[in-house]
């Protein structure tokens, strides 16, 4: 693959940067997907609501629109390599502040980590994701970030069985009825469970602060396209704005089908509610894998996220319509396993991962295709589109309190109509008024 660097630089193998950045990749993935575990963990814990337990994401992903231009004035000062660390060495802020925040079992403690560690996040994605479009051609671009998302959502099947393994591994009966009703002194030591695992988090942190200081990963700027003169700011690329509402209504999409899946299956009376986000995160592996395969040997970017919208569609009223009393879906996909079966809305929640997939690898080349100087606040501007995660699945939560958690997702169907747009005419447009 070709690369794109500073003038002062020699042309330099991918495959070094490809690796470093894998590991970066599998942390986001890491971090974000044990959300997924922490809701219906901490609604016991701290004795939430499901609306109150959903706060989890709120404070998460809104860091990314309150800090995603702060990183991008960070970068520009920075650098990308730099800037990855200084968003390590925020994450392992956020990282510790769960060691006071386990020992008080206070949620208000457990927020303020998370929108610290959502803050760092947000300082790496700003840099992680435009590094991976420059740094090769733009047409196998989703086939790159494809690759890493095959990291990241592999670390997001991992992170579950984690949590359950360290946090629940000897307890028998995990319902969220049995966890109910533990004692005081009980749920306080189950609290507690939680420091040593996010200790080591923090170790895992500053080893790759050390990793990405003092590597060779190369610096690299967008190229500076002299059609981009006529421009004065960002605001002026269609395409950009309409992409970071499409990658909203994507990120709330993933969100939900990831961190909400083992709210419902606790809803249902599912005893493995705390590791369904696998399930989700498997079929998002497979679509990854579809797009490293596919992209652009025989598929383009924009086929692929016309295919992403049109069965998120179908996953969708496979949810709201089918029996929660019929598991025969995932009965005849993996039955013949040892994979426990899910009830078939469930098995639609977890396929929505392989949904949405290609969306995120799709969107950013066709986004940033273009911005030349602007590339750096066309990124900022996407990464604040990760606010998504934020709020729609508050809605979510919202409408479930008031109805049920099955009618709830009707909330994605208009995400996917937006999504569709963007794919047929939305990510063509390259001014307001033709």
């Amino acid at each position: 693959m070709e690369s794109v660097l500073k003038a002062d630089q020699k042309p330099v193998s991918t495959l070094m940067p490809m690796t470093i950045i894998a590991l970066l990749f599998f942390i986001f993935g890491f971090v974000t997907w044990l959300n997924g575990s922490l809701i219906p963990f901490l609604k016991v814990i701290c004795d939430l609501s499901t609306f109150q337990a959903l706060y989890v994401t709120l404070v998460f992903y809104i860091a990314y629109t309150i800090m995603a231009l702060p990183s991008s004035w960070l970068l520009a000062r920075t650098g990308y390599k730099n800037g990855m660390a200084y968003g390590l060495a925020v994450m392992v802020v956020g990282t510790l502040m769960f060691i006071p925040a386990a020992s008080t079992a206070n949620y208000l403690f457990f927020l303020s980590g998370l929108f610290i560690l959502g803050t760092g996040l947000t300082i790496l994605q700003t840099a992680a994701n435009p590094y991976l479009v420059i740094l090769g051609p733009k047409e196998s671009a989703a086939m790159r970030i494809s690759l890493m998302g095959i990291v990241n959502k592999g670390a997001g099947v991992i992170v579950p069985l984690v949590f359950s393994a360290l946090i629940l591994s000897d307890l028998g009966d995990t319902s969220e009825q049995a966890l109910a009703a533990l004692s005081e002194q009980q749920l306080q030591a189950l609290s507690d469970r939680l420091i040593m695992p996010y200790l080591c988090m923090a170790g895992a942190l500053i080893f790759l602060i050390a990793l990405v200081k003092f590597s060779s990963l190369p610096e690299i700027e967008p190229p500076q396209q002299q059609e981009n003169n006529d421009k004065s700011g960002i605001m002026q690329f269609p395409q950009v704005i309409l992409g970071a509402i499409a990658l909203f209504a994507y990120v709330g999409v993933e969100v939900i089908a990831g961190d909400t899946i083992g709210l419902f299956g606790s809803d249902l009376g599912m005893s493995n509610f705390t590791t369904l986000t696998s399930y989700t995160m498997v079929f998002m592996v497979i679509g990854y894998i579809l797009g490293v395969i596919c992209i652009p040997k025989y598929l383009s970017q924009k086929h692929a996220l016309i295919s992403s919208a049109a069965l998120g569609i179908i996953c969708v009223v496979g949810i709201v319509t089918s029996s929660p009393n019929s598991s025969s879906i995932s009965e005849i996909v993996w039955g013949f396993t040892s994979i426990s079966v899910v009830p078939n809305p469930v098995f639609f929640v977890a396929l929505m991962g392989l949904a949405h997939a290609l969306v995120w690898p799709s969107i950013w080349p066709l986004a940033l295709d273009g911005l030349g100087r602007f590339t750096a606040q066309g990124s900022a501007l996407l990464i604040m589109g990760i606010s998504g995660g934020a709020l729609l699945p508050m809605i979510y939560g919202a409408i479930a309190e008031s109805n049920n958690t099955q009618d709830a997702y009707w909330v994605t169907l208009p995400c996917y109509l937006f999504i569709l747009f963007y794919a047929l005419k939305g990510h063509k447009m390259r001014a307001w008024r033709n």
